[in-house]
């Protein structure tokens, strides 16, 4: 057995998706748009990382609901986080920034930068030898 890579809930996947693949540069392997029926935003993505080793999916959920961070009581939890590595945390922070990230109010480490994907999705860039 080997894990392959999360998948994650969103309201619209879609966009997630091509949010993923602008910050990341992995390309989008598989998209299946809204089903007949079902709200505009309904959908399922999958991107693939270029050594083919890793994927991230991301899927609808209709009463998706942003995690909250930090932790807070009777709100709905992180259950994981991306933990992405850069070779530059200032570059790596702008480039999120740029890719429509946002830099979570609560940081608990210096060395780190928890960042919110545009679906509200925790993430920590930090600095390592790529």
């Amino acid at each position: 057995m080997r894990i392959t890579g999360p998948v994650l809930d969103a309201a619209d996947p879609i966009a997630l998706a091509r949010f993923y693949e602008r910050l990341l540069g992995w390309e989008l392997v598989e998209m299946e748009g809204p089903r007949p029926g079902y709200p505009p935003a309904d959908g399922w993505a999958k991107l693939r990382s270029p050594s083919g080793d890793m994927k991230i999916e991301i899927q609808w959920e209709q009463h998706y609901q942003p995690p909250t961070w930090p932790w807070v009581a009777g709100a709905q939890q992180m259950m994981m986080h991306l933990d992405i590595a850069v070779a530059d945390l200032e570059a790596g922070i702008e480039w999120a920034l740029a890719a429509g990230a946002t830099v979570a109010e609560h940081q608990p480490q210096n060395d780190v930068r928890v960042m919110l994907d545009p679906a509200g999705h925790p993430f920590c860039l930090f600095a390592a030898q790529l």
